[in-house]
């Protein structure tokens, strides 16, 4: 999976890109784009990698990302079996913070809206109440004249900036410091490495030579840009893929303890537990029920 700039499709005749998709599954890349997304999974099970956080998706997630948010949601391998014959489902509305106008974020009635948009910048999981609303206009706006669609646009908006339904993704995420577009490279560079070799041994030495860094700058760069220390973040991912094989239940826990980079049992589990609160056994039979 490379991480890499994604430059969303828009056209002359609208302000704001808006699809319906019905498909085989997301993809694999990982990318970010300076628009705003906001991304409702009708239906769709899998791995989500949001920032620096490493999740499980499922039917009927609404996510709302900020600008230049590294995400991707990676289906699980069914989706990607031409015989399984599944189909992922979202809506997805994606724009730019002014693609209202330049002055519109400066006007008396719209100063709840930056604050909405730079909470996002860490990613935000929609619920509650405030979901079920915003997928019926989602839905409603689909087959809308388009001044309708900015309508339904601007209270979709006008929701999310009033609501407190929401939990924060990826709290930890530095932001800030991905301005630097030298910065995002060389962090792209360092997740890509790690996603196609995960399963094996990575050592700091590796790893830092990657980045050209040496070891010790390593550890400090990457601890301050994801808020966690490279292994943290190495366990994570791998139990991530061990919850995506988990929930496929094609092998036994122990093959896919091995298969997902752990050299023993009784280290994987005491991970497994730590980052999902549940053995791995727990985990699959919620899949299987």
């Amino acid at each position: 999976m490379k991480p890499h700039f994604h430059k969303v499709p828009t056209t002359a005749t609208s302000s704001f890109s808006f699809r319906h998709d019905i498909k085989p599954n997301f993809g694999t890349i990982w990318h970010f784009h300076p628009e705003l997304e906001l991304h409702y999974i009708v239906k769709g099970k899998g791995i989500q990698y949001i920032g620096d956080t490493v999740s499980s998706f499922s039917d009927g997630d609404m996510i709302f990302l900020g600008e230049n948010l590294p995400h991707t949601w990676r289906c699980s391998e069914a989706y990607f079996q031409s015989r399984k014959k599944l189909k992922i489902e979202a809506y997805v509305l994606q724009f730019l913070p002014h693609c209202m106008g330049k002055d519109f974020l400066k006007l008396p009635e719209t100063q709840e809206i930056p604050s909405l948009f730079e909470k996002a910048k860490k990613g935000l999981i929609i619920t509650g109440q405030t979901k079920n609303e915003i997928e019926v206009t989602l839905r409603d706006m689909i087959h809308a004249a388009p001044l309708e669609k900015v309508i339904h646009f601007l209270k979709i908006i006008q929701i999310l900036a009033a609501t407190k339904d929401y939990e924060t993704i990826s709290p930890g995420y530095a932001h800030s410091h991905l301005a630097n577009i030298s910065e995002m490279q060389r962090l792209d560079k360092i997740y890509s490495y790690v996603m196609a070799n995960y399963k094996e041994e990575i050592s700091l030495e590796k790893i830092a030579s990657l980045a050209n860094l040496s070891v010790s700058s390593f550890c400090r760069y990457f601890k301050t840009m994801t808020n966690k220390t490279f292994f943290e973040f190495l366990i994570e991912i791998r139990i991530s893929n061990a919850c995506r094989a988990l929930i496929e239940d094609k092998n036994h826990i122990e093959v896919i303890c091995y298969d997902s980079g752990f050299n023993n049992v009784s280290n994987f589990y005491r991970h497994f537990n730590k980052i999902t609160g549940m053995t791995p056994l727990a985990y699959k039979k919620q899949y299987l029920n």
